[in-house]
């Protein structure tokens, strides 16, 4: 029973595209109508982050926040410390993280601080857990769930965010990546309550007896994530990085071992066709063990957070692949 507390808490064909040089690629975000471009790698190492990093062609200037998920103690499938500090260093940011909903390890920010470290992510930045403090508001524009989203009052002292994402399954959401780690991950313990009771509930108390049907929450998620690029503008990146795909996230203290092999790394000013590349290479895989990873996706209807992504005007599911192999 922890173990799907836990898991719920943490968040509830080939490719249509082309890869072409990235030198003719736009490094803007898409026009509407336009393909968004997706840079991708199948390395995965610190030197394929910083070279997607480069090729998205926004620098990551002033007090740079880089959201990870630091990992349920008892998990092991979340981002390494090693892979991701050369990255950390280049910016100069700092790993922020807000705590959960659910009353596991990372639930109080002492407890979250103690599971940073242990896991390495002290040892290679600052780590600031954004709602040690308090929490504060973003507008939410034209929200059907939601009238705006609660995050970690530390946050809005940032000037450009980058959404590092470990993207796997999850058992509401169907699948992690950019949206639900800049939806789910920045708010507040109380914030992640209000998205998944789709804004019924503010604060994280019984939670558990008001969870919100299945596609409110996707919608929830979405409008959370839209609050948050409003907030960034143009001071804010994205980058999945497709290892150790799971069909549990990383918030689950006993995920299930992966049971397909790794894809590799993507990046792109666009979180929703971003995340659409990853779910299509999933799809795409000549591996017969993506079957557990789609199911996931599917019988809980995550695509159906990129459907609405798309429709308020998070992003595109219209991309390019640009290899950079």
């Amino acid at each position: 029973m922890n173990k799907i507390l836990t898991s719920i808490a943490c968040g509830l064909l080939t490719l249509s595209c082309t890869a072409q040089n990235a030198s003719e690629q736009t490094k803007e975000p898409a026009a509407s109508g336009e393909p968004s471009v997706v840079y991708m790698t199948k390395e995965i190492s610190p030197e394929a982050i910083v070279k997607l990093y480069k090729a998205l062609g926004r620098e990551a200037n002033g007090k740079v926040a880089v959201k990870i998920s630091t990992g349920e103690p008892g998990g092991h499938n979340y981002l390494q410390p090693t892979l991701i500090k050369d990255f950390v260093d280049l910016t100069k940011g700092t790993i922020v993280e807000c705590n959960t909903a659910y009353t596991g390890k990372r639930f109080s920010t002492e407890d979250h601080r103690k599971a940073a470290e242990e896991h390495g992510f002290t040892a290679i930045a600052d780590v600031d857990i954004m709602d040690a403090d308090g929490e504060v508001k973003l507008p939410v524009k034209d929200g059907k769930h939601l009238k705006y989203d609660i995050v970690g009052s530390h946050y809005p002292d940032y000037d450009f965010t980058v959404i590092l994402s470990h993207f796997k399954g999850h058992a509401m959401g169907g699948f992690g990546g950019a949206v639900k780690n800049m939806s789910i991950g920045i708010a507040s313990s109380n914030g992640k309550s209000y998205i998944h009771t789709a804004g019924k509930l503010e604060t994280a108390d019984g939670i558990w007896g008001n969870i919100a049907q299945q596609d409110l929450f996707l919608e929830s998620m979405a409008e959370a994530a839209k609050a948050v690029a409003d907030h960034c503008g143009d001071n804010i990146i994205y980058i999945n990085v497709a290892n150790n795909l799971s069909v549990d996230c990383d918030c689950d203290s006993h995920p299930a071992d992966p049971q397909m092999h790794d894809i590799g790394i993507l990046a792109s000013l666009d979180p929703v066709a971003l995340d659409k590349a990853c779910t299509d290479l999933v799809r795409s895989s000549d591996d017969h063990g993506k079957i557990h990873l789609i199911e996931r996706i599917d019988s809980r209807h995550g695509m159906h957070t990129l459907d609405y992504g798309e429709e308020i005007g998070l992003g595109t599911q219209n991309y390019k692949i640009v290899n950079l192999d």
